[in-house]
């Protein structure tokens, strides 16, 4: 059973993954995409996927602009997800969660013998994602949490302190990026962050941006 699999590092990752491109979404190893699946290219790469090694390439189109293009222009770099569960939740849909494995850079597309894309994937640049914890201790976690605290205030959300306390270096930045509400170019710039503590700063300043824009917003509407 390929179920509980585990990738050790890059060699040991497929050369090729299907690719599954989502404007604004954002995965990173070790943590959790839901998603939902209900276009019939996309219910075959899941049903191949399933049969095979279980993966899937996130990857996000690099037009800023909707389009009905079948086969958008890509971003270079998405992240593979092992597909971790998944059910069927009728009208032909499929309730699906992806597990973050690792970054890929899309060194080109395979041909491919179904409806959906595929990538040839080079993951030789982020073998530390293979690495849990990889760059924990230089994330400034004070500023990360101050700014936090920051953006619930303001947004009215409310924070389950205990989990975050509980919760390691790694899977906060990773996790707070995933949920971040920016968009899709700030997005892919959380997921090209050379490393953790690249990324928990890219999100403090992302998150003190859109604080700013907040505020400016406020005063003018007074």
């Amino acid at each position: 059973m390929k179920l509980n699999r585990t990738f050790a590092g890059p060699a040991e990752m497929p050369a090729t993954i299907p690719l599954f491109p989502l404007a604004g979404a954002l995965l990173l190893p070790r943590r959790p995409i839901q998603l939902t699946v209900f276009e019939p290219r996309y219910l075959e790469m899941l049903d191949d996927a399933l049969s095979g090694e279980r993966l899937i390439g996130v990857i996000q189109p690099s037009v800023e602009e909707e389009t009905s293009d079948p086969a958008p222009e890509l971003y270079p770099l998405g992240c593979a997800g092992r597909i971790v569960q998944y059910a069927e939740i009728g009208d032909g849909r499929c309730f699906l969660t992806l597990m973050g494995v690792a970054r890929f850079r899309l060194a080109a597309e395979a041909p491919s013998h179904g409806p959906y894309r595929v990538a040839i994937a080079d993951y030789s640049p982020f073998a530390e994602d293979f690495l849990e914890g990889a760059g924990e201790a230089a994330v400034d976690r004070g500023d990360l949490l101050e700014t936090l605290k920051r953006f619930a205030e303001v947004n009215e959300i409310k924070v389950v302190w205990s989990d975050i306390k509980k919760a390691s270096n790694e899977a906060l930045v990773n996790g707070l990026s995933m949920m971040s509400p920016c968009g899709p170019k700030e997005k892919q710039a959380l997921l090209e962050a050379k490393d953790l503590k690249s990324r928990a700063e890219m999100l403090v300043a992302i998150t003190t941006i859109e604080l700013a824009r907040g505020q400016d917003a406020a005063t003018q509407i007074h």
